[in-house]
């Protein structure tokens, strides 16, 4: 096919071009992958792309075979760009190192190194083993910070967790009583949706389902072109003391998960379970025993949605390891309104927790500043 890019000249600028629309293909799986990476890959010969694809989901191919198999012979001698290092083992699908070799191509250029010990380095060394040309580290940070999820999983086996909350110039996300509709700009909101959209779960507690009782899901309007994503929602309850109607209970929107420990009763439990609600009992109900139960279900990205008591737990037990503060020119005040983090156990100024690589931006009214703790 003819490509209607502009393409640069420098053969440095060429390659970051590439990989650009590497990465823009590999977005097209957010939110769908876990625990696999999003993979972006583009097949170029003579300055024009041949064939591209991308991941879309675990369990089918790899961004590399979708490309090769639109390029087909014309693969032959030309360069095959990917975000990520092709696999060089047997998981759900055959290495993806093999079908390159295949394939007839010259050159490959690979955006950052796979961190998955199956795999590190592997892919990269059998392609030049069979005689193809391989440069590493194009656009690297780039493909790192789209991937910074799948990393976390790979590197600490717990999933990547986000803590997102609105709150008032004062520090408030609710009124004294209770009141929280709404904190956020209606841009703000539609923000959320979408980045919801791109994660594989999303964590309250029961205070949170019972003053809010949120849907959780992604807001998408649902046109047939493309299925829409909702991350599975989960609710931490330890005392399992549940409202009988709430909207995460209508599952054919999207799954729900209930965590709790003890003996919960029976017939809580068998109301939920009729309504295909799934519920995991946990020798103990924490923050980290949630995480490490995500991990299980297979997801890269869970974000926190919850109140100050369990958003400081699990900062406190290291399952957060972003920030995103909506702030609004708003003041409610009130000694007794609820702020975004309970108490951390901090007494002085000088333990405060700093976030990095500090980002803000504005939101409609709002403004969202972003860090990683």
């Amino acid at each position: 096919m003819t490509s209607t890019f502009s393409i640069p000249s420098a053969e440095d600028d060429r390659h970051r071009f590439w990989m650009q629309r590497c990465l823009t293909l590999a977005r097209q799986g957010l939110g769908r992958t876990a625990p696999n990476p999003m993979v972006g890959c583009v097949v170029v010969k003579d300055g024009e792309v041949v064939g591209e694809g991308f991941h879309p989901k675990a369990g089918e191919p790899h961004a590399e075979v979708f490309a090769l198999r639109e390029a087909g012979d014309r693969a032959q001698n030309a360069t095959l760009y990917v975000s990520l290092e092709p696999c060089n083992h047997f998981g759900r699908t055959p290495p993806c190192s093999e079908a390159v070799v295949r394939s007839g191509v010259t050159r490959v250029v690979v955006g950052m190194v796979d961190p998955d010990p199956r795999v590190s380095g592997g892919g990269i060394e059998r392609l030049r083993t069979a005689g193809i040309e391989v440069i590493v580290g194009v656009e690297e940070q780039a493909c790192r910070d789209l991937n910074e999820a799948f990393i976390h999983r790979i590197i600490h086996q717990q999933p990547f967790g986000i803590l997102k909350y609105a709150m008032t110039l004062d520090g408030k996300i609710a009124t004294t009583s209770g009141h929280s509709a709404w904190v956020s700009s209606p841009e703000a909101r539609a923000y959320v949706h979408r980045l919801r959209s791109h994660c594989d779960a999303v964590i309250i507690g029961t205070n949170t389902l019972r003053r809010d009782n949120p849907q959780l899901t992604s807001h998408q309007p649902d046109d047939g072109s493309v299925a829409v994503h909702n991350p599975l929602r989960v609710v931490m309850s330890r005392s399992f003391d549940l409202p009988t109607q709430a909207r995460l209970w209508q599952t054919q929107t999207a799954p729900t998960l209930v965590l709790t420990e003890g003996t919960p009763d029976a017939q809580r439990l068998g109301q939920l379970r009729d309504r295909n609600v799934e519920v995991m009992v946990l020798p103990q109900l924490t923050p980290q025993a949630a995480m490490d139960c995500l991990y299980d279900h297979g997801c890269s990205t869970v974000l926190w949605e919850c109140g100050g008591t369990l958003s400081a737990a699990a900062i406190a037990q290291g399952c957060i390891q972003k920030v995103l503060a909506f702030i609004a020119p708003k003041l409610i005040g009130g000694q007794t309104a609820p702020s975004p983090v309970g108490d951390l156990g901090l007494t002085q100024m000088t333990d405060a927790l700093y976030l990095e690589r500090i980002a803000v931006e504005s939101i409609g009214q709002d403004y969202l500043i972003s860090g990683y703790l």
